[in-house]
């Protein structure tokens, strides 16, 4: 198995930024298109635990957007042609408490999704 082929690194690395720039404009469809559409999908936010696409769908449709945030740093790694993970620190707009997201990415027969993402902020809940 290869680590971190450069072809390979490089689209997952425009996958990652064409979901920040979904998620900085609150895009839900696209947001939706990135993540896989099945139940095994898991998404664990700040404050919300959800399981499936379904619940994925109705969380980004009521929360009404999410906070701007700037970027700390990045780690891609990807495993062979078909599976990597994400992961960024970032800062809510106003705020130096550091958060992190972690994904992972597999490419499937439609295309890289992700199957599991994590957000976490530093010191609380907020």
């Amino acid at each position: 198995m290869i680590l971190n082929d450069p072809e390979i690194v490089a689209e997952v690395t425009a996958l990652f930024e064409r979901y920040e720039r979904a998620l900085m404009t609150d895009d839900t469809a696209e947001m939706d298109a990135l993540f896989h559409d099945a139940p095994t999908t898991v998404r664990y936010g700040v404050g919300e635990v959800l399981y499936g696409a379904e619940e994925i769908r109705a969380f980004r449709k009521g929360r009404g957007g999410s906070p701007q945030r700037r970027l700390g740093r990045l780690a891609i790694t990807t495993y062979g042609r078909d599976i990597a993970t994400t992961n960024v620190e970032f800062f809510r707009e106003g705020s130096d408490r550091r958060g992190r997201q972690s994904q992972t990415w597999v490419r499937l027969a439609e295309g890289w999704k992700v199957v599991s993402a994590h957000v976490s902020i530093e010191g609380g809940s907020s």
